[in-house]
């Protein structure tokens, strides 16, 4: 891979997270990735507090985004930012705990509905959703999945349409003119309006590892659905099949297009364990024959202990996964936290990030005092975010300097270093020079190891193993330096 493609966008097969996560992976998971960072928590910080980063998406010209999204973050945003006053953070993580209780009702309206044993235990270790996803289970679960079909449909389609009026609408208060935001992301990415391949083009199998690594046995399991539906007996089987259908042709329609992101896949995390949960319930089934309508067979019953050490299996390996996760990527989350302490520099201080852009964790973990938040030119030449403009119009802007090519600007980089208060840096075992590294002119105020996915064995980073994870992976530094003073 390319160091262009590499430092665009980090490897979502080794690098994950959410949203929305369950409560405690609220506080301790990673941030995710720069691209949803910027589309989504940058605009609700300049909703909040008049700054923020802003991507060429939510340019006026462009308007690939939709601000009712980020309207259903402000719903707790706003009260928190009233009652948190300065401190930003506390808004942050209110905010994802909002989403994942959302998240945690709709699971459970979804365990209700479909009536599976065993999906409510998938749900709560398999990926979390965001609010999309969630508006998706509301209508789809409107009605019993089991029978009411036509009722649910209708209802899905009613709300669908619902929401695009509402976008339309709100789009129109934000950029200032009358357009829709699902159009012109369907004109970029499908219709070959735009320029989608420039980046984050992979393979035709990259979801279906990006699969195995965050769901699991309960992936496999969900793609075998087909395989378990003419021979589970179960009454919910034909129509459970047309619940899931969404999964199959979500695949095969997100593998054909050349740009490729992990969180794509998020609209089919639920029915992913609807799928899995129904071949788990259906192991019986293969071993029940017609003169055993009592199911007593001993296949029968060893069938029926299969179940449980399925979902131990797929327990331990979510658990695997989750610790690999959080102590092999959360080093940038946690150094920004370390600003908090540095105040003594004093106000209008700069801090000024390399090759880590992709990776800084949002406006809400920089305290008020550092002024700006600056890139430096590390080789990449693609097209940065770029504060949002008030002077421009703000939401309402179309500046001159984004454009959809993703061609790098030259107001993107700050040129002069020596403006720099703070330095945040990922030190590797590479042969390239590190500008940390010149002790007459920083300091390290903040270290934490950080995995190095490249030196680093798939089978030993994907999945925590015991004392391998430690001693068979490489790690660097994720360093925050303070400018020496003179």
């Amino acid at each position: 891979m390319s160091l262009s493609t590499r430092l665009r966008r980090p490897q979502q097969s080794d690098d994950p997270s959410s949203s929305s996560s369950p409560p405690p992976s609220s506080f301790y998971s990673k941030v995710d990735k720069q691209g949803s960072l910027s589309n989504y928590w940058e605009p609700l910080h300049f909703l909040l507090y008049k700054s923020g980063f802003q991507t060429w998406e939510y340019s006026s010209q462009f308007a690939l985004r939709s601000y009712l999204y980020i309207l259903f973050h402000e719903l707790v945003g706003r009260p928190a930012s009233w009652l948190f006053a300065e401190e930003k953070l506390r808004v942050f993580y209110a905010v994802r705990i909002f989403l994942a209780l959302l998240s945690v009702i709709t699971d459970t309206v979804l365990h209700k509905r479909v009536g599976l044993s065993s999906l409510a235990f998938l749900e709560l270790i398999i990926p979390r959703m965001s609010v999309d996803d969630i508006i998706f289970q509301v209508s789809c679960q409107a009605h019993s999945l089991s029978r009411r079909f036509k009722q649910a449909f209708l209802a899905g389609a009613a709300i669908s349409v619902a929401l695009l009026v509402s976008s339309v609408l709100v789009d129109h208060y934000y950029y200032s003119g009358w357009t829709s935001s699902l159009l012109n992301l369907l004109i970029y990415n499908v219709a070959g309006g735009g320029e989608s391949h420039l980046y984050g083009t992979e393979g035709p199998l990259y979801y279906l590892r990006n699969g195995f690594n965050n769901s699991n046995f309960c992936f496999v399991l969900a793609l075998l659905f087909l395989a378990m539906v003419p021979i589970a007996r179960k009454k919910y089987a034909p129509n459970l099949l047309i619940v899931v259908s969404p999964v199959y042709i979500w695949l095969a329609f997100m593998s054909l297009q050349p740009h490729k992101e992990e969180r794509f896949l998020y609209p089919i995390y639920p029915l992913i364990c609807v799928a899995a949960s129904a071949v788990i319930e259906s192991f019986p089934d293969v071993f029940r024959f017609d003169y055993d309508s009592q199911g007593n067979s001993p296949t029968v019953m060893t069938a029926k202990i299969l179940r449980p050490v399925v979902l131990s299996l797929i327990l331990c390996a979510s658990h695997a996964r989750t610790f690999s996760v959080i102590n092999g990527y959360s080093a940038p989350i946690e150094v920004y936290k370390l600003l908090e302490d540095h105040d003594d520099v004093g106000t209008g201080s700069i801090l000024c990030v390399g090759n880590e852009w992709h990776r800084f964790p949002s406006s809400f973990f920089v305290p008020d005092y550092v002024g700006e938040v600056r890139w430096i030119d590390d080789g990449f030449r693609g097209l940065l975010p770029f504060p949002f403009n008030s002077t421009l119009g703000g939401t309402a802007a179309a500046p001159p300097y984004l454009n959809s090519k993703n061609k790098a600007s030259d107001l993107q980089y700050l040129r002069d270093l020596d403006q720099c208060t703070f330095l945040v840096e990922l030190q590797l075992s590479r042969p390239f020079p590190s500008r940390g590294s010149d002790l007459s002119t920083w300091e390290v105020i903040g270290a934490l190891p950080y995995l190095d996915r490249e030196l680093s064995p798939a089978k030993y980073r994907s999945f925590f193993i015991p004392y391998l994870w430690q001693h068979k992976n490489i790690f660097g530094m994720y360093k925050l330096h303070r400018r020496v003073p003179k």
